[in-house]
């Protein structure tokens, strides 16, 4: 979908009807006229048949926030009015529309509910109309904004059960006593309303049931054949598309599912004539498909539980028998089927030949009977026909496969039929027009089965959708045409690809018991691997799991044929077969396969490689019964390319088989979580001021700094010391709180008015942490940071049980936040394990670099996955960098054992093994420090001898290499903390090779590195990724953790944040999880997900700490920033509640001095099309902008003559396309000159997320439409990343109209939006920010002028060097002229000026920038004649 350009917006008639009435800019408006929408309608939206493109337009020209909703009142409403506001919404669907005049909403509803049910063509048409459905659909999935549930609950309430049959009514009312109890309050609460009101509530409740027999109205006036209407279609797919939806959401499935049943609207569509038609029928019938699943859905509707399968069979054998009974008590030609057992007449095939033989009026009285239908009238016959009447009763009746045996039946790989089936793997360029087959993921699920299989079924279509681009990259790199004598021949090569040279299966293995599929599918590969060593290698490299594509195609172009982009990939590369298998391993020359270990790997001979992989059992039982049943060919002898993929890219099988493994445990999710997690209950339920188990004392360690820190944390609370001395009010403190739960709000009564909440009371105590020992590092490490009092909240919220949600915006201290509630975690409850989680690699490397700045023993810390290698520390904390730190410490211990005992004259060799380590220490050292105590303990009443202290201490001579004196003989209590610290260390020694000991005994790398796992550390990272792969692995481990604490959970999809919540089994029932703290910052960047449809249609990209967010999750939110200038800051703190700055940021030198060089520290220049070329867009959203390119590194080769450091310049921008452009000018322009460089980063805005720098060229790329900057996500990220300076380049006309983007542009555009530079005044400066520069202020027009005035000055530089040189180095005495060889000699013997000859030398291959002409000023230098 291309969206409209800066010269299509202001030639179009919208934009001139805008900048009269409604545009944002414009000072004087014209007055509303009513008028105005009717031609817009008429002119822009009907005319064009709705085309998106021009209702992009209008939106985008703020139509509806500035001109539809304002203006609307009940007296103004019309039919265009009430279908522009429709179209409008539809086309920006979540974003808060109504908040302005929520007072006329409730009025609009009513409209739009009385124009869906209008008769066709009368008012309007089925287009129209499919409108509205789409706009009643974003109804019922904002049930969380107050305004719209207000008037959607009217529509779906108990009260519309008053439109089912009158026995199915009674029927319902016996089966649940409880509401017969509110049907009559409801009976009698109508009897009182008046006339108007009744009226309005019969509508209201009658509404679905008449859109329903709307909807089969239009459904039956489709013909089987012949042309149909497409309006049609459409309508019928977004109606089944609402109807899903309302079955996929408890507060309205409750009732309206029964509503549905009684409609029998499943059966009328399954017997439909749309289903009958292949191509038209096509996306109606795989809606029907997910709206059977939804109405069968495995849950008790008034409780919201799940049905097991013990109560799934009850309920089906209830139905059965109920219809034997009937059957036997009233047909007697049915008493063969009333005497049967269940389970031979309930499945199709019996029900059928039973039926199938009744007469209509017959079929009609038996489902009457069941309360299905109305009773019949004697002598009349029904009306429905004999076909509805038998599908309504078998479907009804028959077994049905339970969904969990049908996730385990499918297979996990994708196959050609899925992979470009449009309809659930939509191309690129979804437009947003059309509904799909796709799950949603909103606010609300079911059950766990129900959230589970949504994610499981959208990752693996997400995952497809990347496969599919993969495999089409490959196979026409492959280039297969067909050859002269028939067969494939390759005319192309692919790096990720080979032609098979022989494939054969090895190995179908039995089935397990009670499964019907093999237990095993092995088969062998062989390709030719005539390919350049790297690639070769790189096949060779493929590991154990990897997953690789088998394809099988059969070209029909001839040889030479060229390939059309344009048309459909698989006919045209005649690709017929697509199947997924698992790498098990290569074979050796004897055919066997070479196990993974340490040792390298066997060198093969020749260049034949074969691989054993594993197939797909399900997908293989498939195929082998479909070609037994048909005829067909077989597949697996078809195949004749292998593709393999990315690693990082493909990891969606083994993530697909955890969500599956899931499925088929029982979830155990601690309960006050599992409501939360659903999207039911109070959101604040699980906030530890809600939760039963609060503790009242908690010691916060080092996280004050004094007594004023800990009073300024706790504003509004006072504060009571248990010492009055203030030289002893110390930290580390511990608090105690006042708990209170806080409950339900109670309800005021006329003598609470004068009563006022009392401050809170926290009781300090302060304490001394007890003496480690005599050397300097025992003492320990300390926290710095002086956190601020919303900080402090987040840190006390995360220390309670419960969960702790974070909002932190950029610079906020988030890391600061997370490690020092895992510190604290780890000193309050030292036998609890916490589990780390983080997004990406990065971000768990920043964690673990602060967390070994703090008081944690690095012997319980363990990083999971391949990302340690990136960790910047000298230590590797990896599975095995922690095993081996282990040996060598259990080696230095043994050795400081050693010395103990030689100190105290112990003979043998106790030193060995941690064992005899271990018997030592009982049998000499403590039967010493007991004896020692004996002599030095003071009796009751007196006070201890200061002198003893010392001269009984029995280890002085171990400590003789501590700091002397180790006693100070001031106190005795002084010089008795100072033995016992010496003797805790010694302990401490013992203790830690205690804990060793089991390492002694197990002897494999494999099996220390899981008791590592399991038992010894107690601070345990990976990322979401991981454990996503690995959670079989670590539960049949017997892995165990009591909290987590997820760092960018914002930035994690929603199944990746959902499963480290059970990497570990219950233990009786219950799960041991005690707090879960998620730290993120939903108004950043989500998810990364590639297709627009997942992305948008189906809600994919929502995270479920942003899902919470709009739940009202209770969060903190951080406040205070502390890494940019606050003018910068202002650009992006309006999307935050009160983001302000840190003190530091006004005060510290470096964020109140002026940016050396530049006028101001962020402006936003417009750069002009260049050569007449704006964007370029080379390949499909591979945008690119030369102009803005060579502008961006012009001004950082400016910055780096000032004397910026490259270092801290990085370059930012939006596209793909624009990073790759810029480094190639960077390396066309200065990457290899030493006296300029490269920036820090060249990257796109979305890798740079997490990261800052302090100077900031940003680059928007767009001229023609704004794209996905108009994501206000992605702007904030943008606006956050620089400290000091940010450098905007852009075509300001396009950006300042986009009303998302206004409080930041309007803030760029309030400055000159030319570059203002200071040449002169060079880095760094003394003028303070916001001054008037003294030097020279040059205003740069355009990008050209820029490139110039670079050179320009580059070239300069380069002379006064040669001017400073000869200055320093006079020339030596007049001699004969030399050759020039003998003057490269004499350049090269001056050390010191190395660096300025190879500059000069340098810039001789330096290329001009474009702009520069030959005739322009200083070109006859003599550099430039010379080069």
């Amino acid at each position: 979908m291309v969206a409209p350009t800066v010269s299509q917006i202001n030639a179009e008639y919208v934009t001139q009807l805008s900048n009269r009435y409604w545009a944002p800019h414009v000072k004087k408006k014209m007055t509303f006229e009513s008028k105005v929408i009717e031609d817009v309608y008429q002119q822009e939206i009907v005319k064009t048949k709705f085309a998106i493109r021009k209702i992009m337009l209008l939106e985008f020209s703020q139509y509806l926030e500035n001109y539809l909703w304002p203006n609307y009142s009940s007296e103004v409403s019309s039919k265009a009015y009430l279908m522009s506001i429709c179209c409008m919404v539809n086309e920006k669907f979540r974003e808060n529309t109504f908040t302005q005049k929520p007072e006329h909403f409730p009025y609009f509803f009513k409209c739009i509910l009385t124009a869906s049910l209008a008769e066709e063509n009368k008012d309007l048409t089925l287009r129209e109309q499919t409108v509205l459905l789409v706009f009643l659909d974003h109804c019922f999935n904002s049930l969380e904004v107050d305004l719209i549930r207000e008037q959607v609950q009217r529509l779906i309430s108990l009260p519309m059960w008053m439109c089912l049959l009158s026995s199915r009514l009674e029927h319902e009312l016996k089966k649940t006593p409880k509401l017969r109890k509110f049907w009559n309050l409801l009976k009698k609460k109508e009897e009182k309303m008046d006339e108007k009101s009744a009226e309005q509530a019969n509508q209201e409740k009658r509404f679905l049931s008449c859109l329903i027999g709307k909807f089969l109205g239009v459904l039956k006036s489709i013909p089987l054949s012949g042309p149909v209407s497409m309006d049609m279609v459409h309508y019928c797919e977004r109606f089944i598309e609402l109807m899903i939806d309302l079955e996929a959401l408890l507060p309205t499935r409750r009732w309206f599912s029964t509503v549905l049943d009684d409609s029998h609207l499943v059966t009328h569509c399954h017997l439909s004539n749309l289903v009958q038609r292949e191509k038209e029928g096509r996306l109606f019938c795989q809606l029907l498909e997910m709206l059977k699943f939804y109405t069968g859905f495995e849950i008790n509707d008034h409780t919201g539980n799940a049905l097991t399968e013990n109560e799934m069979t009850t309920i089906h054998y209830d139905r059965i028998t109920s219809l034997q009974r009937a059957a036997f008590a009233h047909f007697p030609e049915l008493h063969d089927f009333a005497l049967s057992n269940v389970a031979a007449v309930d499945t199709r095939e019996s029900l059928v030949k039973h039926f199938g033989s009744l007469g209509p009026n017959t079929l009609h009285k038996v489902a009457s009977n069941l309360c299905l239908l109305p009773s019949l009238p004697e002598a009349e016959n029904t009306c429905y026909q004999k076909e509805f009447l038998l599908e309504m009763l078998v479907s009804r009746h028959e077994r049905r496969t339970s969904q969990i045996q049908q996730l385990n039946e499918m297979p996990l790989y994708p196959t050609e039929k899925i992979i470009w089936d449009e309809n659930i793997v939509p191309t690129e360029y979804y437009s947003g027009e059309g509904c799909l087959a796709l799950p949603k993921l909103n606010l609300q699920f079911l059950t766990l089965h129900d959230y589970l299989l949504r994610n499981f079924n959208l990752f693996r279509l997400e995952s497809t959708y990347e496969i599919r681009q993969d495999v089409e990259d490959a196979i026409s790199r492959l280039k297969p045409w067909q050859g002269e004598y028939g067969g494939v021949v390759f005319g192309g090569w692919a790096r990720m690809a080979q032609p098979i040279v022989t494939f054969s299966i090895v190995e179908v293995a039995k089935p397990n018991i009670g499964e019907n599929w093999p237990a095993r599918v092995r088969a062998d590969v062989t390709i030719n691997l005539n390919v350049r060593s790297q690639i070769r290698d790189e096949w060779e490299a493929l590991r154990k799991h990897d997953v690789c594509f088998l394809i099988t195609v059969r070209p029909v172009l001839t040889y030479g044929t060229k390939f059309d982009r344009k048309q459909p990939f698989a006919e045209q590369y005649g690709l017929v077969f697509v199947r997924g298998c698992e790498i098990q391993g290569m074979l050796d020359e004897k055919g066997r396969v070479i196990e993974e270990g340490p040792e390298p790997k066997p060198k093969l001979k020749g260049d034949s490689r074969t691989y054993r992989v594993w197939l797909d059992p399900n997908q293989y039982q498939q195929d082998m019964s479909f070609s037994v049943q048909n005829g067909a060919e077989d597949v697996y002898e078809t195949f004749n390319i292998i593709m393999r993929r990315k690693p990082k890219e493909n990891n969606f099988k083994a993530v697909l088989e955890t969500i599956r493994n899931l499925m088929n445990t029982e979830c155990v999710v601690p309960d006050w979580l599992h409501d939360i997690i659903l999207g039911y209950g109070d959101p604040g339920s699980a906030q530890y001021s809600k939760m039963p188990n609060q503790i009242s004392t908690l010691d916060f360690n080092d996280t004050f700094l004094s007594i004023e820190h800990l009073k300024a944390g706790f504003p509004g609370c006072s504060i009571k010391t248990t010492v009055e001395n203030s030289s002893l009010q110390k930290p580390p403190f511990r608090i105690t709180f006042p708990v209170q739960l806080e409950k339900g709000k109670k309800r005021k009564g006329e003598n609470d008015d004068g009563e006022k909440e009392e401050t809170p009371t926290l009781i300090i105590e302060p304490h001394v942490i007890p003496n480690r020992g005599p050397y300097p590092y025992n003492q320990p490490k300390r926290n710095t940071i002086q956190f601020t009092p919303t900080q402090i909240e987040a840190i006390r919220a995360g220390m309670q049980p419960g969960l702790t949600m974070v909002v932190g915006p950029p610079g906020t201290g988030k890391t600061d936040v997370a490690v020092q509630i895992i510190s604290n975690l780890y000193h309050n409850f030292p036998e609890q394990r916490t589990l780390i989680v983080t997004h990406s690699n990065q971000a768990l490397n920043q964690l673990f670099e602060k967390i070994m700045a703090l008081d944690i023993d690095e012997r319980h810390l363990l990083r999971l996955g391949h990302g340690e290698e990136e960790l910047e520390t000298e230590k590797d904390f990896s599975r095995y960098g922690r095993v081996n730190y282990v040996l060598a410490r259990r080696l230095e211990l043994l050795r400081e054992v050693g010395r103990l005992q030689e100190s105290l004259g112990v003979p043998g060799d106790v030193s060995y093994t941690c064992e005899t380590a271990g018997h030592f220490y009982l049998y000499q050292v403590m039967s010493r420090w007991e004896e020692y105590l004996s002599k030095v303990k003071t009796k009751s009443g007196k006070s201890g001898d200061v002198t003893t202290v010392s001269e009984h201490f029995p280890f002085h001579k171990y400590f003789a290499n501590a700091p002397q004196p180790i006693f100070k003989s001031q106190s005795y209590e002084e010089d008795m903390e100072i033995a016992e610290g010496c003797f805790r260390h010694i302990k401490k020694i013992f203790t830690q090779l205690e804990e060793f000991r089991a390492f002694e005994l197990l002897r494999s790398g494999l099996d220390r590195s899981k008791y590592l796992l399991v038992k010894e550390a107690k601070i345990i990272a990976m990322t979401c990724t991981h454990a996503a792969l690995k959670r079989h692995d670590l539960v049949e481990l017997g892995f165990k953790y009591d909290n987590i604490l997820m760092e960018e959970a914002a930035q994690i999809l929603e199944i990746e944040t959902f499963i480290p919540l059970l990497l570990q089994n219950p233990e009786d029932g219950f799960s041991r999880l005690k707090r879960w703290i998620m730290i993120g910052d939903h108004h950043q960047l989500p998810p990364v997900i590639k297709n627009m449809a997942f992305q948008k249609y189906s809600n994919m990209e929502q995270s479920l700490f942003t899902r919470f967010v709009r739940l009202g999750v209770p969060t903190v939110d951080l406040d205070a920033q502390g890494r940019a200038r606050a003018s910068l800051c202002n650009l992006y703190n309006w999307r935050y509640k009160k983001l302000g700055n840190l003190p530091h940021v006004q005060i510290l030198p470096e964020f109140c001095t002026a940016n050396a060089g530049l006028a101001y520290d962020f402006q936003l220049i417009n750069v002009e099309d260049f050569n007449g070329i704006g964007e370029s867009e080379p390949n499909p959203y591979f945008y690119q902008n030369l102009a803005e390119a060579e502008y961006a590194v012009a001004l950082f080769m400016y910055m780096r003559l000032l004397g910026y450091p490259a270092e801290r310049i990085s370059i930012l921008t939006t596209y793909n396309g624009q990073k790759h452009l810029i480094r190639d000018v960077i390396n066309q322009r200065c990457g290899g000159n030493p006296l300029i460089g490269r920036p820090s980063k060249v990257t796109t805005v979305d890798r740079f997320q997490g990261q800052q720098n302090d100077y900031i060229i940003l680059s928007l790329v767009r001229t023609k439409a704004v794209g996905h900057l108009r994501d206000v996500r992605r702007l904030v990220v943008a606006m956050s990343r620089a400290r000091l300076g940010l450098y905007i380049f852009a075509r300001v006309s396009l950006f300042q109209n986009c009303f998302e983007l206004t409080p930041a542009f309007n803030q760029l555009t309030a400055r000159p939006l030319q570059l203002h530079i200071v040449p002169s005044e060079y880095h760094p400066t003394d003028r303070r920010n916001g001054d008037i520069p003294t030097h020279l202020m040059r205003i740069i027009k355009n990008m050209p002028e820029m490139a110039n005035f670079v050179y320009n000055m580059y070239m300069q530089m380069i002379q006064n060097m040669h001017q400073y040189r000869k200055q320093l180095f006079p020339p030596p005495e007049p001699v004969p002229v030399p050759d020039i060889e003998n003057v490269k000699e004499t350049k090269e013997s001056v050390p010191e000026n190395k660096d300025e000859e190879t500059t000069e030398e340098d810039y001789k291959q330096m290329p001009e920038h474009p702009g520069r002409d030959s005739d322009s000023e200083g070109s006859g230098t003599e550099e430039d004649k010379e080069s």
